[in-house]
């Protein structure tokens, strides 16, 4: 006798949407597609929530007419995963991404909040947004009070990871007079 073993079945974006069009999910799923599984998110706290809202406030001032900044909607990365990071600042486009969704080259900047999604943060979505060469991730990370930024994406992983903190600041790799004071975001 021959040992069968179960087969995961990886979904692709096409299916996901025609999953999402048959209505497949409740409409009040929080779910993303991660290399090709479909994955339940984790429900938004208030600290989480805040911190995103933190960003909007404070990004949407500084890159005025030079990015758009999205907010906890899908970036389309491969034919397997769409991800919906906290925040993104993505390239001008007339349209505002109103034709189609924003795609690997379209980003900026892609920044997750994170607290109970720490660890999957910095395995599972780093390396796929580098795999993808997202050119700069950061993770803001509520359990330790700081700020980690990756750059200079390859080989799926980040060759630049510096950790910040409240006294620190930075300039955004792609708008770099941009220059934010840590303790702004944290």
């Amino acid at each position: 006798m021959v040992a069968v073993f179960p087969q995961k079945h990886l979904t692709d974006i096409a299916e996901w949407h025609r999953m999402g069009e048959a209505d497949i999910f409740p409409a009040d799923s929080r779910l993303e597609l991660i290399e090709g599984e479909i994955l339940r998110k984790s429900p938004i706290g208030s600290n989480h929530a805040g911190h995103i809202a933190r960003l909007i406030n404070f990004l949407v001032v500084l890159i005025q007419g030079q990015a758009i900044a999205n907010e906890q909607n899908l970036i389309q990365l491969g034919d397997l995963s769409e991800p919906q990071p906290d925040f993104v600042l993505l390239r001008p486009e007339a349209s505002f991404y109103t034709t189609r969704h924003p795609v690997a080259v379209d980003v900026l900047l892609l920044v997750e909040v994170s607290d109970s999604t720490l660890r999957f943060d910095r395995s599972q979505k780093l390396h796929l947004y580098a795999h993808h060469a997202i050119p700069e991730y950061w993770i803001v990370n509520l359990i330790d009070n700081c700020l980690e930024v990756y750059r200079q994406p390859q080989d799926g992983d980040y060759l630049d990871q510096t950790l910040l903190f409240q006294a620190d600041s930075l300039t955004l790799q792609a708008l770099p007079d941009v220059r934010i004071a840590v303790s702004s975001i944290l």
